[in-house]
Parts: structure tokens; sequence; C-alpha cells
């Protein structure tokens, strides 16, 4: 039987989403963390953020409900106790889902009210049992216009229930907040952009993995994996902002994502090493991914030439035939300016563990500010 949210749920809503957001947020300095990212919960300099997502709780196919593999349980359960140990006023949110989840589990889910319940109420009782401040909703995607409009019915539900929550509990509501394609637009089909400005507290903008050399539609050149702009193409950073903000989000609810790592493409000369230089698929790695750790360690070893390039706002660097696109120090720093100038509520990183001594969370720390 479908379930019903009482009426006077709504009305509640209402006031309690108005005084929610009146408060405003916290900058967001925000990073995600995994168990194999390659760093412990304490090993995170939780100093530099503001918010840490810890990834990822798994959506249990048949009844719907949030869980925590057993695996993970003891680094998940401790996560917000040990990063407040550095940082005690650094706030946590449980990820739900992730890029290795099946979309078709979480399209089912939204389907329908019993299953969007079930997913809703097991969500918050994890999130509360395991003292996180928020939830983050990572569907990888969408893929029809019946299913964003489903999103948008999941997150409107969603937003009542954690009101409700709130208000029979006397806690602080859950954040509620998701990582969402780099535009308003994912290949022709629109987010409910209604729901998202009334029902999350923000929204991660994946402002990457825009080139790569395993993909079907960058093999053979190489290419900035996560520009800020881009005078070839629509495909930017700075082009997916401008989307959403036209679609009808407000700046202050949209966060820039950018990477901690790169990708590693086998160039065809290596004699011509610039973007968008002929290449013959992947380097290094089995889909070319390398993080900014390896990346750094791979220019010192190699003796390899790095290069800023200011006007897509893109690192690159080559060695023989080997050319690696990535985000340094002079890019994250010149997108965190671009965020704050564009008045956003700040900028993520996936992910914390592949930064290298903390250099690039550091770096965008201080280009924000206080």
């Amino acid at each position: 039987m479908a379930s019903k949210t009482p009426a006077y749920v709504f009305s509640t809503l209402v006031f309690l989403l108005q005084l929610h957001f009146s408060a405003g947020q916290t900058v967001v300095k925000a990073a995600y963390w995994f168990p194999d990212s390659g760093v412990t919960v304490a090993g995170i300099d939780s100093t530099l953020f503001t918010y840490l997502f810890c990834a990822f709780a798994d959506l249990n196919p048949s009844t719907y409900q949030v869980t925590i593999s057993s695996s993970n349980l003891a680094d998940f359960s401790t996560f917000t106790q040990t990063v407040q140990q550095k940082n005690p006023s650094v706030k946590t949110l449980l990820s739900i889902g992730g890029g290795n989840s099946k979309a078709s589990i979480f399209a089912s889910m939204a389907s329908q009210a019993s299953t969007r319940k079930s997913f809703i109420d097991s969500s918050i009782n994890l999130a509360r049992s395991n003292n996180f401040y928020g939830l983050d909703l990572d569907w990888e995607y969408p893929s029809t216009a019946t299913e964003f409009a489903n999103l948008g019915t999941l997150l409107n539900e969603w937003r009542a229930a954690v009101a409700s929550e709130s208000e029979s509990s006397g806690n602080a509501p859950l954040l509620l907040t998701a990582a969402f394609f780099y535009s308003s637009d994912y290949y022709s089909l629109d987010y409910p952009i209604q729901a998202i400005s009334n029902s999350l507290d923000w929204v991660n903008v994946m402002a990457y993995d825009f080139y790569s050399p395993n993909s079907y539609s960058s093999p053979n050149l190489t290419g900035p994996p996560a520009a800020l702009y881009n005078p070839t193409s629509q495909v930017s950073g700075d082009t997916g902002i401008t989307a959403w903000i036209q679609a009808g989000v407000p700046a202050t609810k949209l966060v820039l994502g950018f990477p901690f790592y790169g990708y590693a493409w086998l160039l065809a000369n290596a004699d011509n090493h610039g973007i968008f230089a002929p290449a013959n698929g992947v380097a290094i790695s089995s889909d070319g991914s390398i993080t900014y750790s390896q990346i750094k360690d791979f220019i010192a070893q190699n003796g390899a030439t790095a290069v800023f390039n200011s006007t897509i706002v893109t690192d690159y660097c080559y060695a023989g035939t080997t050319w690696i696109g990535y985000d340094d120090t002079q890019s994250i720093s010149t997108k965190v300016t671009y965020a704050k100038g564009k008045g956003l509520l700040g900028y993520f990183a996936w992910h914390v563990g592949a930064d290298k001594a903390f250099a690039l969370s550091q770096t965008a720390s201080q280009a924000w500010g206080a």
C-alpha cells in the first residue's frame, strides 16, 4: 500500500524550510572520503574543511533501504567523532550511491511512494544512529523524463520527512544535498529545478570527467578533464554553473566540484604534446585515471614538463609519450576564486585521499579565505 504523508507535515514544512534556509549555510569547503581512498579517517586533515562526505552507503535492491556494509560499519559509525577530533566544527554527511552503484535500483526506488518511503526513513535513521549531520544523494544518473520527475518527488518527500523528524525529535534538521551532473540538463533531460531549489541545502556540481582516454568521445585526443572554460565546446565547469543558475537554482545553493585526480593518455607523437594533441588511448592505468599524488610522483620521477593553461584553467604534464591532464594548485586556486566570485556556496573535491600531503586542499581553503 502506498504511504501518504499527513497534510500537517507539509504546512509545518513550509515554516521549517523558511527557518532552515533563512539562517544561511556555512561556506562549503568539502571533500569526499571512502574506505579505499588511500587515507584513513584519522589521517584526514579536517581543519581544511567545513564539511566532509563519507562514501558510500548502499541501496538494497530488494527492500530499498539504505544500508552500510559490514566491512565499512566501523569506519562509518565513528567517522564524525574521528574527524571532529582535529576540527570540532566540521560537519559530516553520509553519501548514498556513487558511480559504481546501479542507477536502475535508484530509478526503481524513486518510482513508487512506498519504496521512496523505505529509502527516506532508513536513510534518516541511519544518519541519526551514526551521528551524521546530513545525507547526500549520488544517483548517477536518472536517464528518462519520468525518472527525473520521480527524482523531484523523492527530494520533496525527503525534505518533508526530515522536517517532520526534526520537529518530533527536537534535533536540528538533517542537511540534504546531492551530487548532480555538471549541467542542469542531462543530455536534453532537465533536472527538477523547483524541487532541487526547495528541498536541497545545496547541489554538488560534478564539473569533471569531461575528457578521458577511455571515453568513447575522447580516446584519440588529449583533453582537459575538468576544464573551467572551453573555447572548443560547451563542455566546461563555467557552462554548467551558468546553466544551473539560468535554470533557476540560486548560486548560493551551488557548490563547484573539482577532481584530485587526472587522466593519462598515450601520445601519438611525443613531440606533439599540447591540449587536444593526437593520442592512442590510455596510458599508465587500465582506464587512464591517476591520483594527484601519483601525478606529482610521476613528474618528479620522470622529469616531466608541467604546464598551466590559464585560458582553459587546467594543468597538464608530459614525459615521452605519456600525457596527463589534471588540476594542480593554480587550477584549484583559480576555480575557487571563480566560485567565490560567482556567489556560489563553496567547493568540493573528489576525493581527499588522492591529494598529496593535502596540498590541493590547503590551496583551496586559502584561496577562499575565512
